[in-house]
């Protein structure tokens, strides 16, 4: 499979994280909202909104799973909706160094949305009360564990005043939707040989490399929210 081009545009130069990548694969195609203009964060709710009564009710919690939940933040900037991320500090057993959102297990007793809106505070000091849930993405199914990833999504009035927690968060990032949805940002790969082959996504900023669960997260995050090029809701 040959990967459609980003023509001219020079690639960002992403980051210092490992990447497994198998011996067998190949360059994937450029998502269809490559150059999609700006959206800001009120459209980019309706879209999520909309979609909430097409996703399939939350899997069973099964007596050894560890579900989890993650908090995926939406803030107007100046180049329309931001959305909020995190490094992991290096000194955690695991993921260490990896962009993700803010989130973790959700306890006994939780339900995802304050899990997540819990987490969010315990790692950059978001107030819960300061977000908006306006609903949540697909949820990601670990298959060894039984468990699951589940992305709720919340907008925020004004970017707060975020401090990161020092054993979990090295960084704070907020990344315009706009930027992650440009092709020199975007690269898509397809791991393995069919019938087994899967797709990869990775989002390259100018330091840091957004792969794995929370690429994937981007991914649906940004086909939600753009839609096809016939339908999309800009500034």
């Amino acid at each position: 499979m040959s990967g459609a081009s980003t023509g001219d545009r020079p690639r960002r130069g992403g980051g210092a994280q490992f990447i497994p990548r198998p011996a067998a694969w190949v360059p994937g195609e450029v998502a269809p909202w490559d150059l999609a203009p700006p959206i800001n964060v009120a459209a980019a709710a309706d879209a999520v909104a909309a979609t909430v009564s097409l996703r399939p009710p939350l899997p069973e919690t099964y007596p050894d799973a560890r579900p989890s939940a993650v908090l995926i933040a939406l803030v107007d900037g100046p180049d329309g909706a931001e959305v909020l991320l995190t490094k992991r500090s290096m000194a955690l057993r695991s993921h260490a160094g990896e962009i993700s959102f803010p989130g973790g297990r959700i306890d006994h007793g939780e339900d995802p949305v304050t899990a997540a809106l819990r987490e969010a505070e315990e790692e950059v000091g978001l107030a819960p009360d300061a977000a908006h849930v306006v609903g949540r993405l697909s949820v990601l199914s670990t298959m060894v564990t039984r468990s699951f990833i589940v992305p709720v999504v919340a907008t925020l009035l004004v970017r707060p005043v975020l401090v990161p927690h020092d054993h979990e968060v090295a960084r704070i990032l907020w990344v315009p939707l706009m930027e992650l949805a440009n092709g020199a940002t975007h690269r898509e790969e397809r791991w393995g040989t069919p019938p087994l082959e899967h797709r990869m996504d990775f989002f390259e900023l100018d330091d840091e490399t957004i792969w794995g669960a929370t690429a994937r997260i981007l991914r649906e995050l940004l086909d939600v929210v753009y839609g096809p090029p016939t339908t999309r809701t800009t500034l």
